[in-house]
């Protein structure tokens, strides 16, 4: 058995042999790194994982650590000075001061802070899992075990009653109403987190902190850390969570930065970089001896999603710390466009001025072409980007593959070119590692894949080679590093340049070439490329074209590294004789260029007649003077030939294709005109082959990202049937159809394969429709004259917002880019109410789906409730962010960043749609002719017909179909249009629907006059009308009120709302004053009573008790009767209840021990209304509530409190539901529900 047992290859796990490193490290022993520092822009590094310790030489590994998201930040501008050894946190809890603490100036600030803002996602699920099964489920199944055996119990014992006394009603309806909220809570039940107060003082020397992670105030038990920068002090926040964080401090004391992680990334990101294992050699990172910055750019509140304010942070903080090497970000988006945006601009700035190496992961959307992220494709190609390989003994040491296969790119790994025809991908490397992740995941190590992986392999290198470099005393750039990378990277011959791109990483031969052209004049100089009219990074020829030569322009412009301080000899002396090669015959090109300090422009005529569907070759630029350190610069050359499909099935087939592992097949199509969506079915060839494909479908459109119009499927491919998808197509557009057998799927097979277009495409592809136009017409023609039947149907309703407050300031110190360039912010703030429950997403439409090409640095929206209560945020990518809101009001704080303050200036008054997911969808009517559009005929459907065009016409919605009494406030309303009765198209070929809302039809406000009565009459009881609401509003001037009460009373003694609008005055109908007991008002109990029983005396509750029995009143003034009697009920209803809470008040009080006139009138109300009839809550409710209590109820008494709070929730009802809890003994809601209270009524906005 033993010679059976291999060892086991743990050179595979994080691969260093692939690329060199290994041998490197062998031969030069001290460039490990050593006095190099890599920055990682990423989700923020555990400097307590393993191999995150130290480095060889026993310094700190992780030097730095920042949150650059805000997302751990906490306001500390609350001071307080101790009081017997304690301070009051801002939870309410006594902190103790230890006695151990030294603080000269006896002032402490205080803040609070959600543990589970510095958690990642899964670790917040586990916390929120274990305390729910720790403190919730145990506790809550006893409880409501014992309620539903003391609810049985009661009804057992009643089955022989024949009748149930008031007291027994009251007993069940308590026990019934223990259950149901016990029900209640547990369907409710959510953990909004754990609140931690927090401490700080400064010490003399530097700030400390401490987070009270007991809850108790016992601070002594907790860690005192100080400044990271200063004392690299870390610490776990508690042993469930197993959370390493640090802290920082900002603006003089105000703002404490807690650092935490977002997610596991950064952490083995920064292990392959430079994790180091004395003892286990093997597990090492590249470069073991280098250290790290921890630059956190993912934010928790957006699911670690980078933003615009990290980003730039991050790049000030890179700035100003002045010992960066280099940066790895293994993040990025898809930009629209690559030319322009701020982010980008501070990028190359980065790199142009400071001469700090970045090094960018390259994304994992292939195995399409075009599918590079940003960074690194930013406007100038200052970043090298890295794609992702695998090696045969990753295969087998990561994957547990059966057997090796030859080394090659993953197939999702981005591929080039650039959207503009730059080589996105600089070099390629291991993109696969088993290392460390954080503690807090209680995981030693863990594989992770992707160009993420890749992306820190090529960073740590870049490590090893300024170590080698600065130890030798050499001088470099981030130009000339990485014209090393290039030019000594192992081209894989097997495998297609745009994964690759120049190579695989081979750190040695790299290093060779710094050594030997250390001194070669273009070093410290970039070379920009543009070229043709639109000053593209490379040629890229892809469109249906007529002609077959195309002339571009080139230009070549030398940049020097932070060009202000190079002197004007250097700029002069400048100059290179350089000879351009290309091995491609299709590309004529000069085969000189004398290139001095200044911008030198020549034509390259491409040919492409007879070319395959995709060729690629580079333009390659030599010095003369030293040909063997490689091009100083290259031009990828890109062309694709598309093919034009055939009338008149539109369809291409391709028999017995031969695939097997990463083998991509890539469909170059000319999609035919009027085709809006195409099918693909495969089918393998022999009956026992089966395997996993990717399917890539994709445009390139005008500014637009590679993720506009795609589809990107794994699908299982056999002989048993087709395997089927459809995707949407742009007529006359390049579409590219990538089919590849996954890169793991052993095994070889033979398919078949047919794409067959298909289309109904409308004159509109956005139709926006106004209510008010009437009928619309839509025209539409078909490929293959397809059956049509249209469909619209309406899915959000949008509010369009309007800030009410916009106010520009400058940012902290922590938003000022060296040197001295300030930071402003612009808060805009959008108020806004709800109607019913639905989920919501803010779209600021100015700056909507941008961030790398955005003009403005970043754009933040937090949204809350009334209370302050935060409940989410987003940025510009809207559609990610949608957050469930019950009916209430709502505030939106939205930020947008620039240190230009006048661009924030064009902002202040630019609105926010609030997109709100309808309850039920609306479905319009689309009609085949206008006269069956305007007399509801029949629906439109549309047999095989002729091409078209064809016209549809499009019916307005009925006035009531979207009220805004029904509904919540909406301008307009979107959805969705689709034409196709095929499933395959109407799954696929969708268009958007905007219908504008005209306004509803409202019937006339004004009063029909009262023939019997006089204009005088009507003016009098106009008059008095006016007089009365006013009454309700004079609360506050006692003796006013009484004055114009007696006054009124005096002109209309029998008018009864005149009683109604005074006890309103007296005490309004407010939560948070109705439950609780005010015994300074006790004295006006009485008077209230007095008034009520005034009131009730003279209505006549008969009438009102039979007009409630009349199903169908046919008198002809049966209108104004049942409006009088409404009237009379309201305030017969509010009477009794006033009167019963104000008996039940004084009851309570002592000061009237007898229940048996509350029980009269609880009788009383019972005959007209239902307390649980939702149409009379208010003050029917806080009757119950407080009859509840006289009678010892608390489960009537919490059913009612939670009623109430459902219509508006304030903390003195959720204060008096703790109250409740702890009458009936169910401890653990009561501490569920303290610890709610600091989510949901905070004292501040939180940060942005």
């Amino acid at each position: 058995m033993e010679n059976q047992i291999e060892y086991f290859p743990v050179w595979g796990l994080l691969p260093k042999k692939e690329t060199g490193i290994i041998s490197f490290l062998s031969k030069y022993e001290m460039f490990d790194g050593k006095d190099a520092t890599i920055a990682i822009f990423d989700s923020g590094i555990d400097p307590g994982a393993p191999g995150l310790q130290e480095t060889p030489d026993g310094k700190i590994k992780v030097i730095e650590r920042f949150d650059c998201s805000g997302c751990g930040d906490v306001t500390m501008t609350h001071v307080v000075v101790p009081k017997e050894g304690h301070v009051t946190g801002l939870s309410g809890r006594q902190l103790k001061i230890p006695e151990s603490w030294e603080n000269p100036s006896n002032t402490y600030r205080v803040g609070i802070k959600n543990a589970y803002d510095l958690y990642p996602e899964r670790l917040r699920e586990r916390v929120q899992d274990e305390l729910k099964e720790k403190n919730w489920d145990e506790p809550y199944k006893m409880v409501y075990a014992e309620a539903v055996r003391k609810l049985s119990a009661f009804e057992l014992k009643m089955n022989n009653s024949q009748t149930l006394t008031e007291e027994n009603r009251l007993e069940k309806e308590n026990l019934e109403a223990i259950v149901e909220h016990l029900i209640t809570v547990e369907k409710k039940f959510y953990d909004w987190g754990i609140f931690y107060d927090c401490i700080m003082f400064y010490d003399g020397a530097k700030w400390v902190a401490c987070v009270d992670t007991t809850e108790e105030g016992d601070l002594e038990k907790c860690p005192l850390i100080g400044e990271y920068s200063i004392t690299h002090d870390y610490a776990v926040l508690s042993p469930q969570d197993q959370l390493n964080f640090s802290m920082n401090v900002y603006d003089y004391g105000n703002t404490l930065e807690l650092v935490g992680l977002y997610s596991s990334h950064g952490t083995h990101v920064a292990s392959i970089a430079s994790a180091y294992f004395p003892n286990e050699p093997e597990k090492n990172g590249v470069a073991p001896g280098a250290q790290i910055v921890s630059l956190t750019i993912g934010d928790g509140r957006l699911n670690s999603m980078e933003t615009g304010t990290a980003l730039v942070r991050a790049m000030i903080k890179v700035m100003e710390l002045g010992n960066v090497d280099v940066i790895n970000m293994s993040y990025g988006e898809h930009a629209h466009w690559s030319n322009t945006g701020r982010i980008g601009d501070l990028m190359n700035e980065v790199v142009n001025k400071y001469g700090i190496t970045w090094v960018a992961s390259a994304g994992n959307h292939g195995p399409a072409l075009s599918t590079i992220g940003t960074p690194p494709d930013i406007s100038q190609e200052t970043i090298i980007g890295v794609g992702a390989y695998v090696s045969p003994d990753m295969m087998v040491a990561e994957y547990a593959m059966r057997k090796k296969m030859p080394g090659m790119p993953y197939t999702w790994s981005s591929r080039g070119p650039t959207i503009d025809g730059g080589m996105g991908v600089t070099v390629c490397a291991p993109g696969g590692a088993i290392t460390s992740v954080p503690n807090c995941t209680l995981r030693n190590s863990q594989l992770m894949n992707g160009t993420s992986m890749a992306a820190p392999h090529v960073a740590g290198a870049v490590a090893l080679l300024i170590s080698g470099m600065k130890q030798r005393l050499l001088k470099y750039s981030p130009y000339n590093i990485k014209r090393a990378l290039e030019n000594g990277a192992t081209y894989l011959n097997e495998v297609e340049r745009f994964a690759q791109g120049s190579g695989l990483l081979n750190v040695e031969k790299s290093f060779d070439l710094l050594l030997n052209h250390f001194d070669a004049l273009e070093r410290d100089v970039r070379f920009q490329i543009c070229c043709g009219p639109d000053n593209a990074k490379g040629i890229y020829i892809r469109n249906k074209n007529q002609k077959k030569k195309h002339e571009i322009s080139v230009s070549v412009e030398p940049f020097f590294l932070d060009s202000m301080d190079v002197t004007p000899q250097m700029k002069i002396n400048f100059n290179l004789k350089l000879a351009l090669v290309c091995k491609a015959s299709y590309v004529q090109h000069p085969k000189h260029l004398d290139l001095s300090n200044l911008s030198r422009v020549f034509s390259v005529q491409i040919d492409t007649a007879g070319l395959d569907q995709l060729s690629s070759t580079v333009i390659e630029a030599y010095d003369v003077n030293c040909v063997a350190k490689g091009p100083v610069f290259k031009i990828l050359v890109t062309v694709i030939v598309p093919k034009e499909i055939d009338a008149p099935q539109y369809s291409l087939v391709e028999n017995n294709v031969y695939f097997e592992a990463n083998t991509i097949k890539r469909n170059f199509i000319v999609v035919p005109e009027f085709a809006t969506w195409a099918v693909i079915k495969l089918r393998a060839c022999e009956q026992e082959d089966h395997g996993k494909f990717i399917i890539h479908c994709m445009h390139i459109l005008p500014k637009q990202s590679c993720k506009t119009l795609e589809m990107n499927k794994h699908i299982p491919v056999s002989a048993i049937s087709d395997s089927v998808l459809s995707f949407q197509v742009r007529s006359s557009a390049t579409l590219e159809v990538v089919i590849a057998k996954y890169w793991a799927n052993i095994g070889n097979m033979n398919i078949n394969y047919s794409i067959t277009f298909h289309g109904i495409q409308p004159n509109q592809r956005t139709i926006t429709m106004l209510a008010s136009d009437g009928i619309h017409c839509v025209e539409v023609t078909s490929l293959l004259g397809e059956e049509i039947v249209p469909s619209i149907i309406l899915k959000n309703a949008v509010q369009i917002l309007r800030p009410t407050e916009s106010k520009i300031s400058p940012l902290t110190e922590r938003d000022v880019i060296p040197k001295g360039r300030q930071i402003y912010e612009l808060i805009s703030t959008f108020n806004f109410h709800l109607n019913k429950g639905t989920e919501v997403s803010p779209n600021y439409p100015m700056l909507s789906d941008v961030l790398y090409e955005s003009e403005f640095e970043a754009q933040l929206w937090i949204l809350y409730d009334s209370n302050k209560q935060y409940l989410g945020s987003g940025d510009a990518y809207y559609q990610k962010y949608l957050v469930k809101l019950d009916k209430g009001d709502y505030v939106i704080k939205l930020q947008v960043r620039h240190e230009k303050k006048e661009y924030l200036e064009r902002l202040t008054d630019a609105p926010l749609l609030l997109n709100q997911k309808m309850t039920s969808n609306i479905t319009m009517d689309v009609y085949k002719t206008y006269s069956q559009a305007i007399t509801n005929g029949k629906k439109a459907s549309i047999g095989q017909s002729n091409r078209g065009p064809i016209p549809l016409y499009i019916a307005p919605l009925p006035t009531d179909k979207y009220t805004s009494k029904n509904n919540n406030m909406a301008h307009y309303l979107t959805g969705t249009v689709t034409y196709a009765k095929d499933e395959l198209g109407k799954k696929t070929d969708v268009y958007t629907m905007k219908y504008v809302l005209g306004e509803n039809n409202k019937k006339s406000s004004v009063k029909s006059s009262d023939k019997d009565k006089t204009k005088w009459e009507e003016y009098l009881d106009a008059l008095r009308d006016v007089k009365v609401a006013w009454l309700a509003k004079l609360g506050d001037a006692p003796n006013k009120l009484e004055a114009l009460y007696n006054e009124i009373l005096g002109e209309f003694p029998d008018y009864i709302p005149t009683h109604s609008s005074y006890l309103q005055a007296l005490e309004a109908m407010d939560a948070r004053k109705q439950i609780v007991l005010n015994k300074n008002k006790l004295d006006e109990l009485k008077q209230v009573i007095e008034i009520c029983d005034n009131v009730i005396e003279n209505i006549n509750q008969d009438s009102i008790l039979i007009n409630n029995s009349i199903k169908c009143d046919q008198r002809p003034e049966a209108g104004q009767i049942k409006l009088l009697m409404e009237r009379q009920k309201t305030v017969l209803i509010d009477c009794l209840c006033r009167k019963g809470i104000s008996l039940c008040r004084l009851s309570i009080a002592g000061k009237d021990r007898d229940l048996d006139p509350i029980q009269a009138v609880w009788k009383n109300l019972l005959q007209i209304v239902d307390p649980n009839d939702k149409t009379y809550q208010g003050n029917v409710v806080f009757f119950a509530l407080w009859h509840a209590r006289v009678n010892k109820n608390y489960g009537r008494m919490a059913k009612y409190l939670m009623k109430i709070n459902e219509e508006k929730s304030t903390k003195e009802i959720e204060e008096a539901l703790i109250e409740v809890y702890e009458k009936l003994g169910w401890d653990f809601l009561v501490q569920h529900t303290k610890r709610q209270l600091l989510a949901k009524y905070p004292n501040a906005y939180r940060p942005f």
